[in-house]
């Protein structure tokens, strides 16, 4: 590492050839090649490419000016699948997280399928007293959730040399009697605390029509007569198992008492509050996420960026008082009752 940190330094930093490297560090071009290979792999060093020239960079400009958040477009290819497209932003999130990310600090995480993504590709970087919080519970009547839930954060606290602290509890409660009385607990309460006091919370938007289906509402979370209530309610997506309607009201969602995610208020105080969405199907869920403001940095890819902007301009593509499925078959739609079918 210490070979590696010296060849970065002068290949980056005083501009050197590989070849007056290798000869100050008395090596071959191909061991200073493969030193500083191993500087940006393991996050020694962060390149980042910023244009003038590149629709990407004035997307950033354009969703700055109009929804008040710093933005970070990923460019995708435009005839990737739904599966790549994902998994490039989460490359690309996994490194401008560590620019985010030191010693001393605490960072909430809120499983899904993209932080999921995301902790895959997480470049090591040591911190010290530093914290993962999970942001939520992820137990269901089929699973404790558990395994799911441990292994993302797992990877973010080993990738941090960061404390983990769980939260053991069901995604949602049975009844909301249950949730209040479980918060008073004192173990639980000192998960609570920490949430309150985070500098950094990184989630994704949930959504019941992404084209990748958000883990909430395939891995057995929700009852049928949950789906015809968020489809009555308005809903077009959750943060952190706390859903919203297109405007970012919470108000009257009767499943958010239920629910074991932070409270709306409570994550806006968070200074920095870091979104990553793929894919325009997640469109609706991010603009009620923008309406509620919720987020204070968006990592998102080209097709996402543009849709963004040009909903800006007219009117948001979703529904009024009703979940949308978007491009699915009948038998897709019996999954959720009561939805509008487009």
């Amino acid at each position: 590492m210490r070979d590696a940190l010296r060849a970065a330094h002068l290949y980056y930093m005083q501009d050197l050839t590989m070849e007056a490297i290798a000869r100050e560090l008395k090596t071959s071009r191909s061991s200073v090649s493969r030193l500083i290979s191993y500087a940006k792999e393991t996050g020694l060093v962060d390149i980042r490419i910023r244009s003038p020239f590149e629709l990407s960079t004035r997307w950033e400009q354009d969703i700055a000016r109009r929804f008040g958040v710093s933005a970070h477009v990923i460019p995708v290819p435009s005839g990737s699948s739904d599966v790549d497209r994902q998994d490039r932003v989460a490359r690309g999130a996994a490194r401008i997280l560590n620019s985010y990310f030191d010693s001393n600090m605490a960072m909430g995480v809120a499983w899904g399928s993209t932080m999921s993504a995301i902790s895959r590709h997480l470049v090591p970087k040591e911190t010290h007293n530093s914290d993962i919080v999970q942001l939520n519970g992820a137990g269901n009547t089929h699973t404790t959730g558990i395994d799911y839930a441990s292994e993302i954060l797992r990877r973010f606290a080993e990738s941090y040399t960061a404390r983990l602290q769980q939260f053991p509890v069901p995604a949602f409660f049975d009844s909301p009697a249950t949730r209040e009385h479980l918060w008073k607990e004192r173990s639980m309460r000192r998960v609570l605390d920490m949430q309150t006091h985070l500098d950094i919370a990184l989630f994704g938007v949930g959504s019941p029509f992404a084209d990748i289906p958000s883990h909430v509402y395939i891995g057995g979370y929700l009852d049928p007569e949950d789906y015809q209530t968020l489809s009555d309610q308005g809903v077009v997506g959750d943060v952190a198992t706390v859903f919203f309607r297109a405007d970012g009201s919470t108000d009257g969602i009767e499943l958010n008492a239920r629910a074991t995610g932070p409270d709306f208020d409570v994550l806006r105080r968070i200074p920095r509050r870091v979104c990553v969405v793929s894919g325009v199907s997640k469109l609706p869920g991010l603009s009620g996420a923008l309406a509620a403001n919720l987020i204070t940095d968006l990592i998102i890819d080209e097709a996402g960026a543009r849709a963004l902007i040009d909903s800006a301009g007219g009117s948001v593509p979703t529904t009024t008082g009703a979940v949308t499925i978007v491009d699915v078959t009948d038998d897709d739609a019996d999954q959720f009752p009561g939805a509008v079918r487009e």
